[in-house]
């Protein structure tokens, strides 16, 4: 399993958004720059994860973006599948003329696999945007600001 930028930018962006949520439409050259994150990049990232449903976007002068959902209610495994996709392949690749001679090998592994992903989808669904907020909140560090 990897996870591209496109995942690790993605996933940073809802975290961002997270971070803001209920304070209105951010702009997404706020986001880039507290996230480094490369504009156009973001914009496109952005733009995906609305079609997923997971953000909203207001256009105009005091536009931005969202989330469309309390970010309690917003998975990890959510953002990433929209973002990546299956994190593990659920089938085996084929190969062109290419029968394995041990079958039961070949089932064991794959057994691995199916166990693999489903363990790292299991602890993904777990994790809210919410939960990362609450762990940014409690590191050494971490600044609380009371109004």
């Amino acid at each position: 399993m990897r996870i591209s930028s496109k995942g690790d930018y993605g996933l940073r962006a809802v975290f961002d958004l997270a971070q803001h949520y209920g304070q209105g439409p951010i702009q997404s050259e706020e986001i880039a720059q507290r996230q480094g994150i490369p504009a156009n990049y973001l914009n496109q990232l952005l733009i995906t994860m609305r079609r997923a449903g997971l953000i909203e976007s207001l256009r105009g002068p005091q536009g931005g973006h969202m989330l469309a959902r309390n970010p309690a209610e917003i998975t990890l495994l959510e953002v990433l599948n929209a973002l990546e996709g299956p994190l593990l392949p659920t089938a085996e690749p084929t190969r062109e003329g290419m029968t394995p001679t041990l079958p039961g090998d070949h089932a064991l592994i794959n057994d691995l696999w199916g166990e693999l992903r489903g363990r790292i989808e299991q602890m993904l669904a777990k994790i809210s945007l919410e939960d990362l907020c609450q762990r940014k909140r409690e590191r050494p560090g971490s600044l609380m600001y009371y109004i």
